[in-house]
């Protein structure tokens, strides 16, 4: 599993930056809305971070203001079929993470672990149900 972070920066305003582990970079987005469980973000892609922030908190250099962790921990992709549906293993009550991008542009939908593990319910069920056989 790879490794995430999520940092409030205070620069150039108040948000939240999400950065994903990716070899030797860590992919990152601007959040503009603080995560939480059914919350869906606005958000600005950025340019690849070192990794050195993902256990990183204080001043950012240039006077780019200041950086703390608000959660961290890993994360996989358990369908490779949808490379932008995350599975997060942190602190906070975020048990998942999607991308997606539309009209409105770039957004996260954050997900506790209630709807995840309502999810999993009804896919064991669905998978049960197949595996039944029929009247």
């Amino acid at each position: 599993m790879s490794r995430y972070v999520i940092l409030t920066h205070d620069h150039p305003f108040p948000h939240w930056d999400l950065m994903l582990e990716s070899g030797d970079t860590l992919a990152t987005w601007r959040l503009l809305d603080k995560p939480a469980p059914g919350r869906t973000c606005r958000a600005e892609q950025l340019p690849d971070h070192r990794v050195a922030y993902l256990d990183y908190e204080g001043p950012v250099s240039g006077g780019r203001g200041v950086v703390a962790r608000w959660d961290h921990g890993v994360y996989e992709i358990p369908d490779p079929s949808r490379a932008n549906a995350l599975r997060l293993r942190g602190r906070r009550d975020l048990a998942f993470a999607e991308l997606a991008s539309g009209l409105e542009g770039v957004s996260w939908t954050f997900g506790g672990f209630e709807r995840e593990a309502a999810n999993l319910t009804n896919a064991t069920s669905s998978e049960s149900a197949e595996s039944t056989p029929g009247p």
